[in-house]
């Protein structure tokens, strides 16, 4: 029987960047998923710099797009341009950048085995197989078995998107489309030879989501019927009570709940709790690994939630502080990860931030 100081349960960013922290350290880890690789996953697939901060290696291979622009508009009517000299966000496909994540993982030692079922119960199987694992890393999504299996009580978002070939009005920029989708809104993200239009929101907009893709590709002169690669997911928001441990098993990413509230982006909390959860297994302290997440992410996530509720009931005055030049020093800057979260701002900066806050905090009132 083998024997592991790892098990990975699921090979997208948080798992395979689990993987490959705790392999490089030397550790012996298995890397497992049930989809054979490459495959694809639904996603908008921006990297914010805030995300690639958090890597250990350039992911630059599969990058298909540096945007430096944000164009910012309410209601389909009035918009506006924000531009960044250093990059915002990295453009790629999941098909693309989980296979190379992968691949990363086994370069540094990890046993790479996709396509196999896993079973946790008793006996931890791979196949069918028999394996003892120390610690086993819970990577396999919001819909996954690591997720039931430690009790997370988690809500969800939902999202539809699709494809469209490129128009070369989007290169380098990052479209928003706010107040068109309550609890969420739309997007335009530019990728090598497409662009991929998404629109997401809270979970009862499930039923209207293809009626707001159209009426967003409407708006952009495209034909919603002519998308291609058109998929619906779900996006998982931790609740408040919710764990993100267990006895030996520790949860990363999406199957955490670690999505943020506000922009239904998880790329970062994948990569914060990959490094949390290796250093933890490394560290042989398992214990401290939920506190060590809520600290990292709970005072920003919190602030996503007021800026959620306020953009959600009041639209126009939300979008108007957006809009101030103060604002976008401090977006720009939380983008790009040079601030840890709202909170760290300071000066003149913090003006309209805690406009907004009062905002969301008479929203969620």
């Amino acid at each position: 029987m083998q024997r592991f100081d790892a098990l990975v349960v699921g090979a997208g960013p948080a798992g395979s960047t689990a993987a490959y922290r705790l392999a490089a350290a030397g550790a012996s880890v298995l890397l497992v998923d049930k989809a054979r690789f490459p495959r694809d996953k639904p996603c908008g697939g921006g990297l914010t710099t805030r995300a690639v901060r958090m890597l250990p290696f350039s992911v630059e291979p599969v990058v298909e797009d540096i945007v430096h622009t944000f164009e910012l508009r309410l209601g389909y009517g009035k918009s506006f341009e924000r531009t960044s000299e250093q990059p915002l966000c990295l453009m790629t496909q999941r098909r693309r950048l989980d296979h190379f994540l992968a691949r990363k993982a086994q370069e540094a030692g990890a046993d790479f085995r996709d396509g196999v079922r896993v079973e946790l119960g008793e006996e931890l199987r791979v196949d069918g197989e028999p394996v003892l694992a120390d610690v086993i890393v819970g990577a396999d999504g919001a819909n996954g078995i690591t997720s039931r299996v430690a009790g997370a009580e988690l809500g969800y978002g939902v999202a539809l998107e699709g494809n469209a070939p490129l128009d070369r009005r989007y290169r380098g920029k990052l479209v928003l489309e706010l107040g068109v989708v309550p609890g969420g809104y739309g997007w335009v993200f530019p990728k090598g030879d497409h662009a991929n239009f998404g629109v997401g929101g809270w979970e009862s907009e499930g039923p209207r989501l293809r009626e707001h893709l159209r009426r967003l590709c409407e708006q952009h002169g495209v034909d919603a019927a002519e998308l291609t690669d058109l998929r619906g997911y779900r996006l998982p928001f931790r609740r408040a009570s919710s764990t993100v441990a267990s006895t030996k098993l520790l949860l990363v990413g999406d199957a955490a709940g670690l999505v943020d509230p506000l922009s239904g982006d998880g790329m970062y909390e994948a990569f914060v709790s990959a490094k949390l959860a290796a250093e933890a297994v490394l560290s042989g302290d398992l214990d401290a690994y939920a506190q060590r997440v809520l600290a990292e992410l709970g005072p920003l996530h919190a602030a996503s939630w007021t800026a959620k509720y306020a953009l959600d009931r009041f639209p126009r005055l939300a979008f108007a502080i957006a809009r101030a030049p103060l604002a976008w020093s401090v977006i720009a800057r939380l983008v790009r990860g040079e601030l840890k979260d709202p909170s760290a701002a300071r000066g003149l900066s913090r003006a309209p931030l805690r406009a907004l806050d009062a905002l969301g905090r008479l929203a969620a009132a």
